[in-house]
């Protein structure tokens, strides 16, 4: 069993984090907080990356669409209008596709972060995935605005500036699937390993 200190967990900064000139203000704060950055590389995904770094099954891909219902329900907004149907399975394949567009609209920086607990507090410093939802302090909350109801009438994915590994296992998953079998460095951060 590995130390608490050595807890992997994947990160991406997301087109519009680029874009936005971000990524040392990402890196930053997780390092403030006694993180190391154990891997880093700028990269410019291909489809099937991108495709293979998202859920297929139908329950995920369902799920996409109901939350995209939910949304329109909220806000008073027509379905059969914005998409033809109301019917969740096929509405989540078409939020799915724009998720994916968007990944590969520009370069991502991918990452493997290190540190006690790291899962847990990199999902902390980036706050909830929606960004109107995010506390200021946080990433999301900090650098976005944007509303899943907004997405999705402008036919688009959710910028939410950074994806982070919501388990353990599912950063197993990406770190295998981004990085293979590049090794991470291991060195002592002044100030939190000594």
């Amino acid at each position: 069993m590995k130390h608490p200190k050595e807890e992997q967990t994947y990160v991406m900064i997301k087109p519009d984090g680029v874009r936005k000139g971000l990524i040392g203000e990402i890196i930053k704060r997780f390092e403030q907080r006694g993180l190391k950055i154990v891997a880093l590389e700028m990269t410019q995904p291909l489809y099937e990356q991108m495709d293979n770094h998202y859920p297929k099954n139908e329950e995920w891909v369902t799920r996409l669409g109901e939350k995209t219902k939910a949304t329109y329900d909220k806000y008073g907004y027509d379905l059969m209008t914005d998409f033809g149907t109301a019917d969740t399975s096929k509405i989540g394949p078409e939020v799915r596709k724009w998720v994916i567009d968007f990944m590969m609209s520009a370069p991502v920086v991918k990452m493997i972060v290190q540190g006690v607990h790291a899962v847990d507090v990199v999902r902390k410093i980036a706050g909830e995935t929606m960004p109107y939802k995010a506390a200021m302090g946080t990433i999301r909350g900090d650098y976005s605005i944007d509303s899943p109801a907004l997405a999705n009438k402008e036919k688009r994915s959710v910028m939410n500036v950074v994806h982070c590994s919501e388990t353990p296992e599912e950063a197993e998953h990406e770190i295998k699937h981004w990085f293979g079998d590049v090794k991470s460095y291991s060195y002592k951060r002044f100030g939190v390993d000594e």
